[in-house]
């Protein structure tokens, strides 16, 4: 462990150290699991080890440190938010949403396996996210705190988050949306999740005042919303191998998109107006936030 303090750490740096952590927590969580079904285990460990941005798990420990809080305060928090994104890009891939069969670089899940392995695994990484947010004994924070993370996850998870937008997402192929019916969209289907990893970071340290939450849900919003705007870039841009998936997806599905609706540079414009909303909602904030001034520059410059 570096003697530098986490927050001062340039970001490539934080971020590997994030990712390094989320990833030896999640291996032993999943490895640890008792019971007989070798294959599911191993599907889930296909799903959610091999690689990935992490942005959610970096964005809970982002938090924490901005509240004052460690890296180890975050550490269930940022197991519980990345295990509902797997189980979300498992249940995207099937063929009967998306049909992708390439996720960061490897074969989705259902490729790789077959199709009701990739379900089971989905559901099973979901129910391990909350069992993680309730396990008293590898939590530190209190039984009332945990309550209120396990149902912010859970909205953010549910009917009033990620399955609603993905719900929306899949009835929207073919048609036309206007603006606001895209944000709307995405803000269910990717910033919702993105939102609760920054809350869920900052109420895990026990630290953070109801002005400083307020100010991270202001900073989630922002960039939840540039993510999905760079993510349509890229799809316009990018190729296969940097994005881990096929590229032109999207349009091949006749999605519409920030790109198709605004066009490249005003889609480009967007994103970077929303990583200065992202910024300026981290002002009440001194250094310690800064890992979270980093990300939203990152999340914009991605693909560059």
């Amino acid at each position: 462990m570096t003697s530098t303090p986490v927050h001062m750490l340039p970001l490539p740096d934080f971020m590997a150290l994030c990712r390094e952590r989320v990833q030896g927590n999640l291996k032993r969580s999943l490895e640890s699991l008792p019971g007989p079904a070798t294959r599911l285990r191993e599907a889930m460990l296909h799903a959610s080890l091999l690689g990935g941005k992490r942005v959610r798990p970096v964005l809970a420990y982002a938090s924490a440190c901005a509240v004052g809080g460690s890296l180890e305060d975050a550490d269930v928090a940022a197991c519980a938010a990345e295990l509902v994104h797997c189980y979300s890009l498992v249940h995207d891939d099937l063929p009967a949403m998306d049909d992708d069969d390439l996720r960061r670089g490897q074969p989705t899940v259902h490729i790789a396996f077959d199709e009701a392995t990739a379900i089971l695994a989905g559901d099973a990484l979901q129910a391990l996210a909350f069992r993680l947010l309730s396990e008293p004994d590898v939590q530190l924070a209190s039984a009332a705190t945990r309550l209120r993370m396990i149902n912010l996850l859970a909205g953010a998870a549910g009917f009033e988050g990620m399955v609603s937008g993905q719900s929306v997402d899949f009835e929207a192929m073919g048609r036309s949306l206007n603006l606001q019916q895209l944000q709307t969209m995405h803000s269910l289907k990717t910033g919702a999740l993105i939102r609760a990893s920054v809350l869920l970071g900052a109420l895990a340290t026990e630290k953070a005042d109801a002005a400083q939450l307020a100010a991270l849900e202001r900073y989630a919003e922002c960039i939840g919303l540039a993510f999905q705007v760079q993510d349509d870039i890229l799809d316009v841009t990018a190729d296969t191998v940097t994005l881990g998936k096929t590229q032109g997806a999207d349009q091949a599905l006749n999605k519409p998109t920030y790109v198709s609706l605004l066009g490249l540079d005003a889609a480009t414009t967007k994103a970077r107006d929303l990583c200065e909303g992202a910024q300026a909602a981290l002002s009440p904030f001194d250094e310690r936030a800064d890992a979270l001034r980093g990300i939203a520059r990152y999340i914009v410059e991605r693909g560059h």
